[in-house]
């Protein structure tokens, strides 16, 4: 359990400084000096610092995709086969992942990159299929004149790219919650997606 906490403290003392300074510019010396310990005592923890990366960036991988999991059965019991419930859904569960470890998840957005070639492409084929699940729905409300007539993948990397500025600007202090937040992105995507003139 204490290798568990630890392991966690230096992970989250990690997102907090890949996030502020970015990963390159972030040292083991660095994380070490803000836990406290001495930079050679974290290599009992964690192997390398791309390590470190890795598990914050697939642990957020996996809370961004289980959150549209959730979303995407939520949407289908409340209005079954309705594409735009589903985007609303899917934009809303993004955003509750991004606000609710602003850390974590702009490390996510930012710095996965400097991963690895390998871990890389791990990353970007889960990034594929969970941007798929936008095309998937914006593809079926075209198709059924719910949306505009438009290429699916640029508009759900559009969507997505838009909705990831949060990671830059989100202050849980801010002027508003993260909820009514949530609100404008739904109505901002679903508005940029309509078919209504």
């Amino acid at each position: 359990m204490v290798e568990v906490s630890r392991r966690q403290a230096i992970e989250d003392v990690a997102s907090d400084l890949f996030r502020e300074r970015g990963y390159a510019a972030t040292s083991i010396r660095d994380i070490a000096r803000a836990l406290s310990v001495q930079g050679a005592s974290l290599y009992a923890h964690v192997t390398s610092k791309e390590d470190v990366l890795w598990a914050i960036v697939d642990r957020a991988a996996s809370r961004f995709e289980a959150a549209a999991e959730r979303a995407e059965g939520e949407a289908e019991r409340r209005r079954p086969g309705d594409p735009a419930e589903a985007v609303a859904a899917l934009v809303r569960a993004h955003v509750e992942v991004l606000t609710g470890d602003v850390d974590e998840s702009g490390v996510f957005v930012r710095e996965w990159r400097s991963l690895g070639p390998e871990r890389r492409s791990a990353v970007l084929a889960r990034r594929d299929a969970y941007e798929a699940r936008f095309r998937r729905h914006i593809h079926a409300g075209i198709a059924l004149g719910t949306f505009e007539m438009t290429d699916p993948a640029i508009a759900a990397s559009a969507l997505l790219s838009a909705i990831n500025g949060l990671a830059s600007w989100y202050d849980p202090k801010g002027r508003l919650p993260a909820g009514r937040i949530a609100d404008h992105l739904v109505d901002l995507s679903l508005r940029m997606l309509s078919s209504e003139s």
